[in-house]
């Protein structure tokens, strides 16, 4: 399986104290780098986050956010006994000793600090709740990695189709088009050479031949092919091994360019080039 470095997921879990989502999104990198957002009440969690998503993940700058929304005083609040015990002491106190103070109302107690309380979620509860919903999102996430991953695949394919076709063409074209130049230079050193015999220009023709020779690089050309469609048919972290390929089909492109002595072979390395170009691009994104 081929995977893009680039990805997205969400998910979220309810407690009885509040709501927990987390969020995971990435795009390309030379390495893996893992960034974690989140409240200052779980930090100790994040040396267990960080190895949860390394496990899964090789390359690729990766956001990790997560956020706690605790349930609102409405939400299940309860009374503080206690305190509304020592408001009630405190408010006849300070009628006695002050007759003509307004007495505490509802109100007042329910906006008084403490006096409602809300449901609070363990350590141990948020831990295991926190785990269990990264691992949820990270098998989303890497669902989404790898439909990605093979779209990218499609793409790379059908660019390696395309210069194994216009190499196919090169092939039969060379030998007629090197044929056609040897004739051409014969002509110009019979002509600037009218003193030396026709070994001496067969010699120099020969060494001039084995210049232009593309053979070499066509042959190369169907090496790395062929290698790529290995690589991309056996899967996992192919990014690096494909960027390297990349590097080694643009050389032989180039070389089939300035080797050319054909209108029609400088087009196809030019092709080349281009459809290469597109290919390097796209596996900056694999993992």
């Amino acid at each position: 399986m081929i995977l893009s470095m680039t990805g997205y997921a969400t998910a979220s879990a309810e407690l009885d104290s509040g709501s927990l989502t987390l969020e995971l999104r990435a795009v390309n990198h030379r390495y893996l780098d893992i960034q974690l957002r989140m409240p200052d009440e779980m930090r100790s969690l994040e040396g267990e986050l960080r190895v949860a998503i390394t496990a899964q993940l090789q390359r690729g700058k990766v956001e990790c956010r997560i956020n706690y929304a605790a349930r609102t005083a409405q939400s299940g609040a309860t009374l503080n006994p206690g305190l509304l015990q020592q408001l009630v002491a405190w408010n006849s106190e300070v009628q006695a000793a002050l007759p003509d103070a307004r007495s505490l109302s509802v109100a007042d107690v329910l906006r008084w600090n403490g006096v409602l309380e809300t449901p609070s979620a363990s350590a141990d509860e948020l831990r295991a709740t926190l785990l269990d919903l990264l691992q949820t999102v990270l098998q989303e996430f890497s669902a989404s990695r790898a439909r990605e991953g093979e779209k990218l695949k499609d793409f790379l394919l059908q660019r390696v189709d395309k210069i194994e076709s216009l190499r196919a063409g090169v092939m039969p074209h060379v030998p007629a088009a090197i044929a056609a130049y040897e004739q051409k230079l014969i002509t110009r050193l019979r002509e600037a050479m009218q003193n030396s015999d026709d070994e001496r220009i067969r010699q120099e023709i020969a060494l001039f031949a084995s210049k232009i020779d593309v053979d070499e690089e066509l042959s190369r050309l169907a090496s790395h092919l062929s290698e790529m469609r290995r690589i991309l048919s056996h899967g996992g972290a192919v990014g690096k091994r494909l960027d390297f390929l990349m590097q080694e089909l643009n050389r032989e492109a180039n070389t089939l360019g300035s080797k050319s002595v054909d209108a029609e072979v400088s087009r196809s390395a030019m092709e080349m080039k281009i459809l290469i170009e597109q290919m390097r691009e796209q596996i900056q994104n694999l993992e």
